[in-house]
Parts: structure tokens; C-alpha cells; sequence
């Protein structure tokens, strides 16, 4: 694959904090690579470097005269009352009926085109911008952090492209499953350096730990002999009998070397102070509508929870899940009907906007401090800021200085410390690393309390939620499966979609130019990795399925009791559902097969 992007010997440093010294990659047209690392590591930073947004101190950037290097912009590009049409036409300069058969591609169809790009919603926004980078025609991409603000289905439609992009791309993104079905490659940044690893993710991860732990036995080895050498030295050094050897085994040790190992980052851990555990109804509520005074977002809404409940609230941008939670947190009035907390429940809320609320005169400590609960110690506070990146003197930063990230990060630990027994969260993992939020999916699973919180994070929601709750078309319900099924059932839907919108018209279909044979085994390729990744997940859940049922058949071999009109529903639903992953991987297979 020939090299389209090389970095040579990058240094870029922050005043006294360098971020890169002597750091070099070097990416092909056709690789697709995850970009991973801790928050400041500097993977934002490189992006700019390498799109011409800022500048290395030294080193150099070679671009192939073959690139046509697109990005996902950060900031919003549109005019205030332009049109997603009229912004696709003015950035892209292509016509209308090529940015409209781009946009389709990200479900922009129809009145959405000639809808007020400020007035859709962040996720839908972020589509148009995407849409605007692909009417480039590139043949590598920039994205960094694609997948923060949208919506499962957004990013579903993501994937699928990414799936059948020809060329190659750089994702920063903190959504290991986001990484697992897009990418190929691993970029790590770490201590200034940059690793290119030829595999996904987690097996970047597995190798990366396997080649510590081999140092660490090596060296281990070496220290042992090194210290049997010099008992020797230091015994008979003064024995002239033994002096030749004593001197001989000195020199065995001074050529002994040991591997050097990057000071080995402290693993993340995130303590969430603990609440009492109580048991009995902490959530209903009857005939709730919500919304704004000019606005009924939805209506009907009829639930109660338990406390320990940790509710994922899902459904497309723009359908009202913030609307939803703003309601339950007070800041929102209800339109009709009524909610009631359990006895003695206490809301900590967080969303993005309350990073507005922070003091400017104060630094990270003071923040923690005054939003901790009395209970919490100074070593849990500073626990807790250690999770959350702020370690050593970054707890003095006055706020006044923190970037947005930061801000959120600091928002987010405050809330986590005032042991609060309900918790609500409007997209907490966005300015997380992955490992971070993992971090805080485990923190949160063993959480006592409630928690109703809005994620797309695939990882994370698995890891959190024990109840779905939708928000679509006006109704906010219970989801009757697992969150597999939730995800299962909104690819299927997508991947209808998409094959619908690519059967198209016969009209357009003959008006279509042939691909020249070149770009036909090319589109064939694409094809055939999309195939092959898709019969993989299918075998995935194929066995997460087929778990599930063995350890529920299990449970209720072990104990009659266990056996309720629900496990036998949720049994036959697995068989189901385990028929059709057969049924889909059979199908993937012949069009596999139809390719060759």
C-alpha cells in the first residue's frame, strides 16, 4: 500500500509540557486507523497538525500528491438562516443533485434539505457537516471524535459508510465499539511517542499488555542474575585467588541491560462515595407530557421504577430524551399529568450546560470541595480528581483556565461526590478517553443508587443499563428487550434503509454512469470487507444469544423456582432470535460467495 501521509520526528510542546518529541507515523490511502489515547496525550492536537489548523516546532509533514484529505470540522461552518441545501451547494461547490444524493446517504432527504441547518439538532448538524466532507471526494479522512452528539442511528449510518469508504481515514474516538467495526489499524499516542499497530483495538491492547509483561519478566531475570553476580564480587573481590573472576563477573554486569518500560500509567479507577441501599418504588409517574411552553415533545408517559434502577434513555436527536431529563431534574415544568420521587430521594444532575455555571475565581480542588458531600474525606476528593485527570498540581488550575473537556470532566466528578441517590446524566462520557469511561461504566454499575442517564456509547450502556427506555414519536416507553435487541433491531433498520435508498429508481439507475473495472473491483472489495465484518458480528451475537440461554436454562435447571412467565418468554425470544442470526449468516455467506 503506498504511503500517503508520513510524520517525521513531530515535536510540539504546550510551553514546559511536550506533548510530542520525535514522534513518527506513516499512513497509507488504504488504512483505517483508530487514533487512542488518555485525554492531553495529544490526538486532537495531531489532527490539527496534520489538516494545517496549527503547526509542529519541528519535524516534518509529507503529504503524497495522490492525497485529497478531507476532515469533520469542528466548529459550525453555516450561515445563520442557510439551508442544508443552500450550505452543501456554498462549501462543497458541487450541485444540488449531488449534495442531495450525498446527504441521502446520512438519511437528509426530502423537507430536511431545505430545513435551517441552526435549527436541526447537534446530531443532525454534525450529519450535514459530514455530508459536506464527503461531497470533497476524498480519499482520506480526518475525524475527530465523529461520534460525539450523535445519536445510535447517526452513527450506525456512520459505520455503514466508513464500512464502504475506499479510501483511508484517522479516527479519534472514545466508543470502543465505534472503533471495532470501522477500524483496521491502532494509533496509539503515548509519552510523546506514536505506536501504529496493524490490528483492531482491543488487539492493539491484548499485544501492548503481553510486551509489558514480557519486559517486566525479562528484567526480572536480569536483576536476579545481576544480583547472584555481585554476591560473587563482593565475597571474593579481595581474594587474589578469585580476583580474575570477581573482575570478569563485573564485567557480566556491567553488560547486563534491562529493557527500558515507560513509566507505567496508573490504571483508571473511579470510586462513586457510597449511598444507602434502599429497596421500594424511587420513580412514577402518570399521564406526564413534557415539553416547552410553545412546544409537546411527548405525551402518555406511564412508568415506576425501583431504586437501583440505572435506566439508559435512547432514541434519535431531536425526539426529546434531554427534554425527558430536564423534566425529571425540575428545570423544565411539566405540561399535564404528574411524577413523584421516592421518599427522601436526592437529584444530582449533569449536562453539558452546567459547565457554564462554574465559578471562574475557583480552582479544581475548591470546585470538588464545595460540591462534596460532607461524609467525603479530602483523600476521596482528591481520589476522585485523579479519575478524572486532574492529578497532582492540575488540582490548583484555577477554572478560569480549564478547556471544555476539562470543564466537563470537573462538572462530572463534582456530581459524582455530593452522594446524591439519584443520578441524572445527559451524555456524561462525551471528553472521556475509552478508558475512562469504562472507568466510569464500572463505577456506575455498582452504583446503589438510581440512575436515568443518555449515552450512544455502546460499551458504556452495556455495562450501566438494566432498563431501556425509548423517546420516539411523541412516547416515552419501556423497551420490552435487552439493549443486544435495541441495537440488533436499529442496524436491521438502517441497513433496510440504506438497501432501499441504493435500489433507487430505475430511471436513475440507467441514467447512472458504469464504473470503469478499475473502481468495479475496488467497489467489490469494499463489498467484500463489509460482508465479511457483518458476518462476523452476526457470529458474535449469534453466541452472546446462545450465552444468555444456556446460563437462563442453567439458572432455572439449578432452581425450579427461578422459572417465571418471563424467563420462558425471554427463552423463547433468544431461540428466535438465535434463528434468525442463523438465517442472516447463511445469507451473508451466499452473497460472499456470489463475490468470488
Amino acid at each position: 500500500m503506498p504511503a500517503i501521509l508520513q510524520l517525521k520526528n513531530i515535536h510540539k510542546a504546550f510551553g514546559p509540557r511536550v506533548i510530542f518529541d520525535d514522534a513518527s507515523v506513516t499512513l497509507s490511502s488504504e488504512q483505517k486507523a483508530g487514533f487512542i489515547g488518555r485525554n492531553g496525550a495529544g490526538k486532537s492536537t495531531l489532527c490539527k497538525i496534520i489538516i494545517g489548523e496549527d503547526t509542529a516546532d519541528s519535524g516534518e509533514i509529507v503529504q503524497s500528491s495522490d492525497l485529497r484529505l478531507s476532515y469533520l470540522e469542528q466548529h459550525d461552518p453555516f450561515k445563520p438562516e442557510e439551508t442544508v441545501l443552500e450550505f452543501l451547494e456554498r462549501h462543497s461547490g458541487q450541485e444540488a443533485w449531488r449534495c442531495g444524493e450525498v446527504a441521502a446517504r446520512f438519511q437528509l432527504k426530502n423537507e430536511l434539505l431545505d430545513t435551517t441547518v441552526k435549527s436541526l439538532s447537534g446530531g443532525y448538524q454534525t450529519r450535514v457537516k459530514l455530508t459536506s466532507m464527503l461531497l470533497r471526494e476524498p480519499n482520506f479522512l480526518i475525524l475527530d471524535e465523529p461520534s460525539n452528539y450523535l445519536d445510535l442511528k447517526t452513527l450506525i449510518l456512520l459505520e455503514e459508510f466508513l464500512q464502504d469508504f475506499e479510501g483511508g481515514f484517522l479516527i479519534v474516538s472514545h466508543d470502543r465499539e465505534f472503533l471495532k467495526k470501522t477500524c483496521d489499524h491502532t494509533l496509539e499516542a503515548e509519552d510523546g511517542r506514536l505506536t501504529l499497530y496493524p490490528g483492531m483495538v482491543e488487539e492493539y491492547l491484548t499485544f501492548k499488555q503481553e510486551q509489558e509483561e514480557q519486559a517486566l519478566r525479562t528484567n526480572a531475570t536480569i536483576e536476579a542474575k545481576r544480583k547472584q553476580l555481585q554476591i560473587f564480587v563482593d565475597r571474593f573481590k579481595a581474594k587474589a585467588s578469585k580476583a580474575t573472576q570477581a573482575r570478569s563477573k563485573m564485567k557480566q554486569i556491567e553488560k547486563l541491560k534491562t529493557i527500558d518500560i515507560a513509566a507505567a500509567q496508573s490504571r483508571v479507577q473511579i470510586k462513586i462515595p457510597g449511598v444507602e441501599h434502599r429497596q421500594g418504588i424511587a420513580f412514577r409517574c402518570e399521564g406526564l407530557a413534557v415539553g416547552y411552553p410553545e412546544k409537546l415533545v411527548a405525551k402518555d408517559i406511564h412508568m415506576h421504577l425501583d431504586h437501583g434502577t440505572h435506566v439508559a434513555v435512547l432514541g434519535d436527536n431531536g425526539q426529546g430524551k434531554t427534554t425527558f431529563l430536564r423534566t425529571l431534574a425540575g428545570n423544565l415544568p411539566l405540561k399535564e399529568g404528574s411524577f413523584r420521587w421516592g421518599y427522601n430521594c436526592e437529584i444530582a444532575y449533569y449536562a453539558q450546560h452546567v459547565v457554564a455555571a462554574l465559578n471562574p475565581k475557583h480552582d479544581v480542588f475548591m470546585h470538588l470541595e464545595s460540591h462534596a458531600a460532607k461524609s467525603v474525606t479530602r483523600q476521596e476528593v482528591l481520589a476522585m480528581a485523579g479519575s478524572f485527570l486532574f492529578k497532582g498540581n492540575d488540582v490548583k488550575k484555577p477554572i478560569s483556565v480549564l478547556s471544555g473537556g476539562e470543564c466537563a470532566r470537573l462538572c462530572l466528578a463534582g456530581l459524582l461526590l455530593m452522594k446524591r441517590s439519584v443520578l441524572l446524566l445527559d451524555e456524561p462520557t462525551n471528553h472521556l478517553d475509552f478508558e475512562t469511561v469504562e472507568a466510569l461504566g464500572a463505577a456506575l454499575r455498582n452504583f446503589q443508587g438510581t440512575v436515568f442517564f443518555i449515552s450512544h456509547d455502546r460499551t458504556f450502556v452495556n455495562m450501566v443499563a438494566t432498563e431501556i427506555v425509548e423517546v420516539k414519536n411523541g412516547a416515552v416507553v419501556r423497551y420490552p428487550g435487552s439493549y443486544a435487541d435495541y441495537v440488533y433491531h436499529l442496524e436491521s433498520q438502517v441497513r433496510e434503509e440504506l438497501k432501499a435508498q441504493e435500489s433507487g429508481p430505475a430511471e436513475a439507475k440507467r441514467a447512472a454512469k458504469p464504473p470503469s473495472d478499475f473502481k468495479q473491483r475496488k467497489q467489490t472489495e469494499a463489498t467484500r470487507r463489509k460482508i465479511t465484518g457483518q458476518i462476523k458480528r452476526c457470529e458474535e451475537q449469534e453466541q452472546a444469544y446462545r450465552k444468555e440461554k444456556d446460563d437462563l436454562e442453567t439458572e432455572v435447571a439449578a432452581n425450579a423456582a427461578a422459572w417465571t412467565n418471563q424467563v420462558s418468554s425471554r427463552l423463547a425470544e433468544l431461540q428466535r432470535l438465535i434463528v434468525e442470526e442463523e438465517k442472516r449468516w447463511t445469507q451473508l455467506n451466499q452473497e460472499l460467495e456470489s463475490l468470488s
